[in-house]
């Protein structure tokens, strides 16, 4: 059974930094592609950024130059750098996998980590 398990969220100041993990056990993690996503209060989840297997990322234009995604396939582990936090990124953060190697789908879920930014 695969699980996802989400840490490091909290309360931050604008301008600052949270780095987010997200814990995946049950697989071999180095297969597949991992996604954070957020949602905000009365808001739809968005994407906020992937990595494939490969490394390989791919950021919303809400986030480019700020925040960073990264995996430790050795710690079965995938991250999330966040600098520069503005207010509106102040949201529930989930990572999710995709059940199927190397595809872009995404259909795991963790149960969130609630980021908050003060101004």
């Amino acid at each position: 059974q695969v699980q996802l398990v989400e840490s490091g969220g909290g309360l931050v100041q604008a301008g600052g930094s949270l780095r987010l993990s997200c814990a995946a056990s049950g697989r071999a993690f180095s297969l597949y592609n991992m996604g954070w996503f957020r949602q905000a209060p009365g808001k739809e989840r968005e994407s906020v950024g992937t990595i494939d297997w490969s490394g390989r990322t791919h950021y919303a234009d809400s986030v480019k130059g700020r925040f960073t995604i990264s995996r430790d396939n050795g710690m079965n582990t995938a991250y999330l750098q966040m600098n520069n936090l503005k207010p509106e990124d102040t949201a529930v953060y989930y990572c999710s996998s995709s059940a199927t190697p190397w595809h872009a789908t995404f259909d795991y879920w963790g149960q969130g980590t609630q980021v908050t930014v003060s101004s």
